[in-house]
């Protein structure tokens, strides 16, 4: 004899229906905000990757050349080191005009090339305010949910003058699930946050130590060398009289 699986009455499906329209935009609003958190915790890993892999690479590909046009030529045009480089250059060649004849052209070019890294800085952060804000909000969505399985909950044990376990059980389930959306959507939002802030501090630094390297050459026409820890030659032997 076949015998049919019965629906379980306190799934989610079953908490949803019976919790009606605030029950799904609880739920429809958590799914939104954890879909997209992961959508940016992915597409800024990726961005971040890349980079990372350009910095290691500038040596060989742009350092390398003759001159900076050259080397922003190696590197891919999508590529913030080529904006650094190409915004450099643009303000190196047209330092110009009644608004900028009393400015430098040094304090010019360190402009322009401050702008540029603050604006790559500002898009690479873009969406760590929605994590933040994801992560710090959902369990607060999630309680909202809560709030309303355990007043459906209430309202059920006032209709049946009892406190029957058939009559709370779906509210409270209800509750509880919503309770653990809320946090389910939370964590991962929050550690994505974290990890994504400090692994965006290297690539800060990487764009800040490549964005002096070419001022440096912009206006001294050569490469800021850095410091390198070398060990003292030793004394030189006393030469030997004949």
């Amino acid at each position: 004899m076949q015998t049919e699986a019965a629906e379980n009455p306190y799934g989610l499906m079953a908490a949803l229906q019976q919790g009606g329209v605030i029950a799904w935009s609880v739920f429809l609003l958590l799914v939104f905000m954890s879909l997209y958190s992961w959508f940016i915790i992915i597409t800024k890993f990726l961005d971040q990757r890349k980079i990372l892999a350009e910095a290691s690479e500038l040596e060989k590909k742009f350092w390398a050349s003759s001159d900076l046009k050259t080397g922003a030529s190696k590197l891919d045009k999508n590529s913030p080191f080529r904006q650094i480089v190409d915004d450099g250059l643009r303000a190196a060649d047209h330092h110009e005009g009644r608004l900028t004849d009393k400015i430098d052209q040094h304090e010019w070019v360190t402009m322009a090339l401050n702008r540029s890294n603050a604006a790559i800085n500002g898009k690479l952060t873009t969406g760590f305010s929605f994590l933040a804000s994801v992560g710090s909000t959902s369990p607060f969505v999630g309680l909202f949910g809560t709030v309303v399985g355990i007043y459906r909950a209430l309202i059920n044990i006032g209709l049946a003058g009892q406190a029957s376990i058939d009559k709370v059980a779906g509210p409270v389930g209800e509750a509880l699930i919503m309770t653990a959306l809320g946090l389910a959507v939370a964590v991962p939002a929050v550690l994505g946050y974290n990890w994504l802030i400090r692994r965006n501090k290297d690539v800060a630094d990487r764009l800040n130590n490549f964005t002096s390297d070419v001022h440096g050459a912009l206006v001294s026409g050569a490469r800021i060398e850095r410091p390198v820890s070398v060990a003292a030659p030793a004394a030189a032997a006393p030469a030997v009289k004949k």
